[in-house]
């Protein structure tokens, strides 16, 4: 499989001056300054195949928009190499942004004022794109991210989930090998969040563009990566698949029982006769939070059962973001 992605041994220090406080402490600095280290990317090893969407998360501060910005050639790495296609970022920097797309969530390289189709106009003379070609990618983006009924609008007057559409749009109108999504779905309602990622998975499967996702929506990465890479603290925590990382840490499970009557509520004394389980009692509502492998589901219903009347029981296996906070979670304890 080809290899569209390759990232060794990637580093990244920032030096920054300590300023103390004080008038003595800031005269002082001007002549001896304080320098500090901080490794924001430690020793990143990963390697993404073509067709592939990989899910770059980690928690704020943890590293990703610093690598991110080596990837797409806007930092130079202080040591390590990535490669993307067959090309250094930072060395063949005007053949490297012909093979790339990017999105910012919060950031857009829409011209404000101008309608959205002069703006991809633009586009097409900076990327020195020809008519015929310009006119397929319209019609195909057209097509996946239905543009048209807002196309000759002033970019100015697209709500979010319409400007994102538009940026997403923008980003593959050359046709890029790779797409570097950053937050695509922030701040969207759900029907909006829903369209975009349908588009995402459809540019994928049909053109096998090479996505790198990085997102705080759960769904996002449950919906949409094949992959996930974990970064915290500069450092990788775990590569693996979904269905991996919940083998690993989605042994949570959730029973939610709804009484009858109050009293019966406070007859149920969970942590007598069970461990590391966690109860939240809500009015006649009984939440118990567990880790399948050290309480049983049927021992757990036999008891409440044996003790109360029970009008309905639900039972929920954990989600992705129960999994990742626990995975935080663990790492953090194991420091």
């Amino acid at each position: 499989m080809d290899k569209m992605i390759v990232v060794e041994h990637l580093d990244k220090t920032f030096k920054k001056t300590v300023k103390q406080p004080g008038l003595k402490a800031g005269f002082k600095s001007l002549f001896k300054p304080q320098i500090e280290t901080f490794e924001a990317v430690k020793d990143l090893n990963f390697e993404i195949p073509k067709g592939e969407i990989f899910g770059f998360i980690g928690a704020n501060g943890a590293g990703k928009s610093t690598t991110i910005k080596m990837l797409t050639g806007i930092l130079t790495p202080t040591s390590g190499t990535c490669l993307i296609n067959g090309k250094n970022p930072q060395k063949n920097r005007t053949a490297y942004v012909k093979d790339i797309g990017v999105v910012f969530g919060q950031r857009t390289q829409l011209w404000w004022d101008l309608a959205l189709q002069e703006t991809y106009s633009v586009l097409k003379e900076i990327y020195d794109i020809s008519d015929s070609e310009f006119h397929k990618r319209m019609a195909f983006l057209n097509e996946v991210l239905d543009l048209n009924t807002f196309i000759k609008d002033p970019v100015r007057t697209l709500s979010l989930g319409q400007r994102m559409r538009a940026d997403i749009a923008a980003s593959l109108l050359h046709n890029p090998k790779v797409l570097f999504l950053d937050e695509p779905t922030i701040g969207l309602d759900v029907a909006v969040k829903d369209n975009i990622r349908k588009a995402i998975k459809q540019i994928n499967q049909e053109e096998q563009t090479t996505i790198l996702l990085t997102t705080h929506d759960l769904n996002d990465i449950e919906l949409l990566c094949d992959r996930i890479f974990m970064i915290d603290r500069g450092q990788e925590i775990f590569d693996g698949s979904v269905s991996q990382l919940k083998q690993r840490f989605g042994k949570m499970h959730e029973v939610r029982f709804e009484m009858t009557q109050q009293l019966e509520v406070e007859r149920l004394d969970y942590h007598q006769h069970f461990s590391d389980l966690k109860v939240i009692k809500d009015g006649l509502q009984v939440t118990i939070q567990f880790d399948a492998t050290k309480v049983a589901i049927p021992d757990l219903v036999k008891f409440t059962l044996s003790r109360a009347n029970v009008k309905d029981i639900a039972v929920k296996d954990a989600d992705i973001e129960e999994i990742i906070r626990r995975f935080f979670r663990k790492e953090i304890e194991n420091v």
